[in-house]
């Protein structure tokens, strides 16, 4: 019997939730090693907001993107050790940065400081409270073409 090839797929940003990571870092030593390799190369406790927030901050994008970057490593590298090891892996957006250390062809504390970098340079571009994503769907519901109208007329 011969076992199908493994992928990871790793998410991008609007993945993140107040204690991503706690439980795992609590029962994996690699995955607690994973966030203070984090924390050190950032030079902020991005573990603590990982695992106990507040939302508010964890929502900040320079902050999320090592956020979720940090929770997926921890994840890849537990699996890893696990004997679950990728033949495969890609990542949507942010997830690719994810993808590169887990392939080996990115270091995680230099990926964890790019992706900082990132989302602070995202979240200068487009400061808190302005700005706006919209879908375009075939099936777009009733509410999103009323809130596209009304910022139309803005």
């Amino acid at each position: 019997m011969s076992l199908s090839p493994v992928a990871f797929l790793f998410p991008g940003q609007g993945s993140q939730a107040p204690g991503m990571g706690k439980e795992l870092a609590a029962l994996y030593p690699v995955a607690r090693q994973t966030f203070q390799e984090a924390d050190d190369a950032l030079g902020f406790a991005i573990s603590q907001l990982c695992f106990e927030g507040p939302e508010d901050k964890l929502k900040m994008t320079e902050i999320t993107q090592p956020a979720i970057l940090t929770v997926s490593i921890a994840v890849a590298r537990v699996l890893q050790e696990k004997g679950i090891t990728p033949q495969y892996v890609a990542g949507h957006s942010l997830g690719e940065y994810s993808a590169h250390v887990a392939a080996g062809t990115l270091k995680f504390p230099d990926a964890v400081r790019a992706v900082r970098n990132r989302g602070r340079y995202m979240q200068e571009a487009v400061p808190a409270g302005q700005g706006a994503m919209a879908c375009h769907s075939i099936n777009c519901s009733r509410s999103a073409r009323k809130r596209l109208k009304e910022m139309k007329t803005k």
